[in-house]
């Protein structure tokens, strides 16, 4: 039996599974009406958190949840897809060439799907904490980034899905079993590669201040818009 070597931290595991939950809570709650709304705007809170919590840690984090790690720079992008007869040789411990721009695209996404939230309303019972404090030009924008970036994330999860079928099917590979593990086995990654815990004690310092920060910007922070009626 081959030995595991952990590869993926619990904080990013972490981030991954409750992304994918808030997203689809996200999309629920937006197909199931108005009434649903406040429960949206609640995901979208927690989702601005994540993402920026993963930014944190991808500078902060393990080894292979830093960013410059995995960078998807054209170098590594050619060497990657450069023909080989050992596929198992080039492809990381981490994130591959390809998997990182899918990685930066959806964190891209994501972050501009939650701001230009902050900024909308729906016209009925909810709206963002910063809406009213700009321009009609600029929320009319903020509307349709979120209905763009919504298209544009549909599209990259069904590429991610294809993705992880083609290494279960084709090369044998459960990517999502790692990212439930956080292990490799030793026939994929070397020894060295392994990380040597998933340093929970920075992790736990960093998510609470990153919550005290996103609590500031949609609560403490958030304009009062007063609303002038005239008889």
């Amino acid at each position: 039996m081959k030995s595991q070597h952990l590869i993926w931290d619990l904080p990013l595991r972490l981030f991954h599974w409750l992304l994918v939950l808030t997203f689809i809570a996200l999309w629920a709650s937006a197909e199931m009406g108005s009434e649903y709304m406040q429960y949206h705007m609640y995901a979208g809170y927690f989702m601005l958190f994540l993402l920026t919590f993963r930014v944190v840690w991808g500078i902060a984090g393990t080894k292979h949840a830093q960013f410059l790690s995995f960078f998807p720079t054209p170098a590594r992008l050619k060497a990657y897809l450069k023909p080989s007869e050992n596929i198992a040789k080039r492809e990381p411990a981490g994130h591959n060439p390809l998997g990182a721009m899918m990685v930066f695209a959806m964190i891209l996404l994501l972050f501009t799907q939650a701001v230009s939230g902050l900024f909308i309303t729906d016209d009925v019972f909810s709206s963002g904490p910063y809406y009213g404090s700009v321009g009609g030009d600029l929320e009319t924008l903020f509307n349709r980034l979120h209905d763009i970036c919504f298209t544009l994330i549909q599209a990259c999860i069904a590429l991610h899905l294809v993705a992880l079928a083609f290494y279960k099917f084709t090369k044998k590979k459960s990517l999502v079993q790692a990212m439930f593990t956080g292990k490799k086995s030793s026939a994929d990654v070397k020894k060295e590669d392994a990380i040597n815990s998933s340093k929970l004690v920075t992790a736990i310092v960093l998510a609470i201040i990153v919550a005290v920060f996103v609590y500031w910007l949609v609560v403490i922070n958030a304009p009062v818009i007063e609303d002038y009626y005239y008889y």
